[in-house]
């Protein structure tokens, strides 16, 4: 695929066959140890059958964006980040106690029926899921190594995977460690970059270009442009888990108020609001039986603060700061379109 004719859909499609056919060949080999593993196995590829592949998008331009051809081998270790992020995604669920994801039952929750029978069958089914997630990193790693690239490659990048996974739980664990605490923007902000902004947008970015062999000022420049759009596609997140259509997002809207999540929407929030607007938000926060009238009260304040606006504000303020770096970089027409293109595709969205 030249280029100068990338296409967002096109390569997603090319990315969906690589991991369709691989984690299908790993689900029915996982299946045949034991017919009672089929729940699990169909759990795996129910993990990436959909998905926007922005990772694998921005792990392939890391790539082209330091001058390398179109690779079969490239887009295999490009489809990998895919595979962590549906790690990622498992154990968030199951962090968060999450029902939905695309409009369907959570791992943990789909996998409630195959341990009907266990005495403690809620924590059963919870166990299966964290090992879902497990063997979805593991096959990760399984496919990068396998890609078809170079080995002295492969080398190159390792020693990110590495920093990939410590950022990524770094970041789960601080989440858990402030929900539920005094909202606060600049640990909300914190969180978002190592649990979401930087597996999403710049370790792809910069593993695509070790494994080009980008110079010390690509990679610095990846950073630049990756690190605030990062931050600036979990604020939109942020935004839509709340404030988004559930028939689009595929998630509850409930979840991060229920949850007391630290999200910056709720620290902003809570970083404006007076004395009596704080008392009714201490009231609804946190609450599991939180009803729609108690969200849509918990909307109002916000509304009322215009902190919604304020997000808005911090989206366009990094995607302005992303895009500003990009364009300073010393790369081809194509991969600073390619670039331009995906930063919008991460922030101004409806799902």
């Amino acid at each position: 695929m030249a280029a100068e004719g990338w296409e967002a859909a096109a390569f997603a499609a090319r990315v969906d066959e690589v991991l369709h056919r691989f984690v299908a060949e790993e689900a029915d080999r996982l299946a045949a140890v034991d017919p009672a593993l089929e729940p699990v196995a169909e759990q795996v590829e129910a993990a990436v059958s959909v998905g926007k592949r922005l990772r694998a998008a921005f792990c392939y331009w890391g790539w082209r964006a330091a001058r390398q051809p179109e690779s079969d081998a490239l887009l295999r270790a490009a489809a990998s980040m895919e595979l962590v992020h549906a790690a990622a995604v498992v154990h968030d669920d199951l962090i968060d106690d999450s029902p939905l994801r695309h409009g369907r039952p959570t791992a943990h929750v789909a996998l409630a029926g195959a341990v009907r029978h266990h005495p403690r069958a809620a924590g059963a089914a919870r166990s299966l899921a964290m090992l879902v997630g497990d063997l979805l990193m593991s096959l990760a790693g399984q496919l990068f190594a396998t890609s078809g690239l170079p080995a002295a490659y492969l080398g190159r990048a390792r020693p990110l995977w590495a920093a990939l996974a410590r950022d990524l739980v770094a970041g789960e664990c601080l989440e858990i460690l402030h929900t539920g605490t005094a909202p606060d923007t600049a640990a909300s902000l914190k969180v978002i970059r190592y649990k979401t902004a930087k597996y999403t947008v710049e370790q792809p970015l910069l593993i695509g270009g070790a494994l080009a062999g980008a110079d010390e000022r690509l990679r610095e420049g990846y950073t630049a442009y990756g690190l605030p759009l990062g931050e600036a596609f979990q604020l939109r997140d942020d935004l839509l888990g709340l404030f988004g259509d559930p028939l689009r997002t595929g998630k509850s809207d409930s979840d991060d108020v229920r949850g007391q999540r630290p999200t910056a929407l709720l620290a902003e929030t809570w970083r404006l609001a007076d004395a009596g607007e704080r008392e009714r938000l201490r009231a609804l926060l946190g609450r599991p039986d939180l009803d729609r009238e108690g969200l849509e009260a918990v909307r109002e304040v916000m509304r009322g603060l215009r902190t919604p606006e304020r997000v808005e504000g911090m989206i366009a303020a990094r995607v302005e700061e992303a895009l500003g770096a990009l364009h300073g970089l010393d790369v081809s027409a194509p991969a600073a379109s390619a670039l331009t293109s995906l930063a919008h595709s991460a922030t101004v969205r409806l799902s």
